[in-house]
């Protein structure tokens, strides 16, 4: 009778620890990973004037994709719809020049070809070279949107309250690298300490604790929301979706250009903007999907 009761309580325990929220879908696409929402403390009071006040913000359930949007991937909705990215009709798209450190206009740049003619996207790479058009235009294809930036930081946090970074405080723990960024002095040295000159494939580093990767660094994300240096003085508490309107589009993460001497968005507030029709070869994206509540 003992080992039965034994028995029970072990199986008991593993039905428990094994049932699903009551908010989780029955299915979660492959690649997607499951935030159960709650509420956190938005923003960073010690960062730029732009990311405060702190502020609360309650955020429903969502899905995210647990990388960045691949070369691979992006080709496939190309083969299905045909797409021709902005960067394709203009022509050019916007290249960080590493020898001289300076952006440059550059002729054939896109998302095949991201530092220009003579260059080739590989295949498990972030895509880049992609506008917020372009992201959003994807998005629908593969019936999914792009994150709010409150889910962003939401889903980068990893469960994390009141921390700097997506691991903690440290920025390089046990003398680390835990994401894609710049070491060295920025623009005119980078000592490649974490592996990688720019964008290195998805899942090269360790992910969060929601299980998702590089939502720090490689490369910068776009997100579904309007950028406005105000919003956080008049966000509403719950689901904040972002300004109503502007010129920018707001973008999350950071990227391999960031560094500890100019640009430190490798934090989990850290937040800029571009205008919705900007390619860059540190820009990508990964998309989100609402939860049937």
């Amino acid at each position: 009778m003992l080992f039965l009761t034994i028995v029970f309580s072990i199986v008991f325990s593993a039905c428990q620890t094994s049932a699903p929220n009551k908010n989780e879908p029955v299915n979660i696409p492959l690649g997607m990973i499951f935030i159960k929402g709650g509420t956190f403390q938005m923003g960073d009071s010690e960062g730029m004037p732009f990311e405060s006040p702190v502020h609360t913000v309650e955020l429903d359930a969502f899905l995210i994709d647990e990388d960045e949007v691949t070369v691979a991937e992006f080709a496939e909705f190309v083969e299905a719809t045909g797409y021709q990215t902005e960067a394709e009709k203009f022509g050019w798209s916007a290249v960080f020049d590493f020898e001289s450190g300076e952006w440059r206009r550059t002729d054939g740049a896109n998302w095949r070809n991201p530092e220009g003619k003579n260059s080739t996207a590989a295949p498990n790479e972030p895509v880049c070279q992609i506008s917020w058009n372009d992201s959003s235009a994807y998005a629908r294809w593969a019936e999914k949107r792009l994150p709010t930036e409150a889910e962003f930081e939401f889903a980068a946090r990893g469960g994390l309250a009141g921390k700097k970074y997506a691991w903690g405080d440290e920025l390089k723990p046990a003398g680390k690298f835990p994401a894609n960024w710049w070491q060295g002095t920025f623009p005119g040295k980078n000592t490649r300490e974490d592996g990688f000159l720019s964008r290195a494939p998805v899942k090269s580093f360790a992910p969060n604790g929601y299980g998702l990767y590089d939502m720090t660094g490689n490369v910068w994300e776009w997100t579904a929301d309007w950028f406005d240096e105000n919003y956080y003085e008049v966000s509403p508490k719950k689901n904040p979706k972002g300004a109503p309107g502007g010129e920018e589009k707001s973008i999350r993460g950071g990227s391999f250009l960031c560094a500890e001497n100019f640009c430190s968005n490798y934090r989990v507030a850290g937040r800029s903007r571009a205008t919705p029709d900007s390619g860059m070869n540190n820009l990508g994206f990964r998309c989100a999907r609402s939860v049937e509540q």
